[in-house]
């Protein structure tokens, strides 16, 4: 079913958020799959690893199975149905218009207690390169309430072949509960001017950039050029690996950039007792490991966090080249 199919842009700065909400309790009466595994997540099961300044957790979520190990070969994606295609959805999935670009759709396999997939209506390949204008928008729309991610084709999304982002449970996330200890903790050197304020996380396992504006052209500029300098050090042809979370409060934007390396560590495919079926994406990235097996939740140890970041961040010297980047636009 399909509401609110041609849109138009309310009053209210927070009405967006108000339908989103509404949609959801909606959903849970009328689709039996998509209540159950929201009433599921009070069970939840999570573990907590201490660091020296910020902590990262390990949540057990089965229902996660299909998205962390997700086929997204380019064989595997051409001999399956688009799930995110409006003629393959669910009968019991309710789609509510936001433009005229995307829909937004309750997610029935969340990892928290409100969880939404913004897809686009059309079959385009995800890249957020071409949509990074309309992340901005939509996380001011949904502001009040979520926060909006998006992964890239080769760096946590399931639908690498369909353009989508997702919106969560505001500050859920554990870098975002955590953003002001870890900036008082750390403090690195910060790039500010009257626009924009750009700083550097590298004492956290992974490297990753925030930048935190009320301007959006300026936060256009300033991802024009972190994806200019990401494209001299990825593969020619392709979509530089990242993950973003935007959340947007007080008039302002805070966008946080993680640089990949590699889509899943070792530990995914190995063939013995070493297996731990953990397939990093934003969340993960974002201080938050998602374990759909509950063996690799519990037998994952701290050392394994740590090597699993090392693997699919970005190196130092990288990491250098990007600060080196950005920086230049302050001079």
């Amino acid at each position: 079913m399909i509401i609110n199919d041609k849109p138009e842009r309310n009053s209210s700065a927070d009405w967006w958020a108000e339908q989103s909400r509404k949609l959801l309790e909606d959903q849970k009466q009328s689709w039996q799959l998509l209540n159950e595994n929201y009433q599921n997540l009070s069970a939840t099961k999570i573990r907590t690893f201490e660091f020296d300044g910020f902590e990262i957790k390990v949540q057990f979520n089965p229902a996660r199975i299909k998205s962390s190990s997700a086929d997204v070969s380019e064989d595997a994606i051409k001999s399956r149905k688009c799930f995110l295609c409006l003629d393959n959805l669910p009968k019991e999935q309710t789609v509510l218009g936001y433009n005229k670009n995307f829909v937004l759709l309750a997610n029935p396999y969340p990892i928290f207690p409100e969880h939404f997939t913004i897809s686009k209506k059309n079959h385009t390949p995800q890249t957020l390169i071409g949509n990074f204008a309309e992340m901005l928008v939509l996380s001011r729309d949904l502001g009040k309430y979520y926060s909006v991610f998006y992964n890239g084709q080769k760096c946590g999304s399931s639908a690498p072949d369909h353009m989508h982002f997702h919106a969560i449970t505001k500050n859920a996330m554990p870098v975002e509960i955590e953003f002001d200890k870890m900036i008082n903790k750390f403090p690195k050197e910060v790039l500010r001017n009257e626009k924009i304020e750009v700083r550097f996380f590298e004492e956290h396992l992974r490297y990753f950039i925030s930048f935190e504006s009320r301007d959006k052209g300026e936060l256009l500029y300033v991802f024009k050029t972190l994806i200019n300098a990401l494209r001299k050090i990825s593969p020619p042809h392709e979509e530089p690996l990242i993950n973003m979370l935007a959340n947007y409060q007080e008039n302002i934007w805070r966008l946080i950039f993680f640089p990949r390396s590699k889509h899943r560590p070792k530990q995914f495919s190995a063939d013995d007792g070493n297996q731990l079926l953990i397939s990093p994406a934003v969340v993960d990235m974002s201080g938050l490991f998602i374990a759909p097996r509950e063996e690799d939740f519990l037998k994952i140890t701290k050392d394994d966090v740590i090597d699993i970041y090392k693997q699919v961040t970005i190196t130092k010297e990288y990491f250098e080249f990007l600060r080196k980047k950005i920086g230049e636009i302050f001079i």
